[in-house]
């Protein structure tokens, strides 16, 4: 049974442009150290940075009034790239959907 959808869209150059004018500051209050170190290792990392935002914010969004943060949610991959995502204190199975390309990240959650 479905208890919530969510879904977000990200233009790429706003998330550059909130890192270019935050750095850490922007980057420690939305991503943990994984995800940053993951999506810098990358050659487009403001894509995968903008993918991971979309993810945490379609998440959000799917769990409604429920209190979660950026913090709480985590966006990792597998071995193969598939997307999924941890929730500190939650056991929640959620489905997401991260696409990106140059220009806009989207993200798609159904918990």
């Amino acid at each position: 049974m479905n208890k919530g959808i969510g879904i977000d869209m990200v233009e790429i150059s706003r998330l550059k442009q909130a890192v270019d004018k935050w750095g850490d500051v922007f980057l420690n209050r939305v991503f943990n150290k994984r995800e940053v170190t993951y999506s810098m290792q990358k050659r487009f990392p403001y894509q995968h940075l903008a993918a991971r935002f979309a993810a945490k914010e379609a998440v959000i969004k799917a769990f409604g009034n429920s209190p979660v943060t950026f913090k709480d949610i985590e966006i990792v991959n597998d071995k193969f790239g598939k997307p999924s995502c941890k929730i500190r204190n939650r056991k929640n199975h959620i489905h997401l959907s991260i696409t990106h390309t140059d220009k806009y990240a989207i993200a798609t959650a159904i918990i």
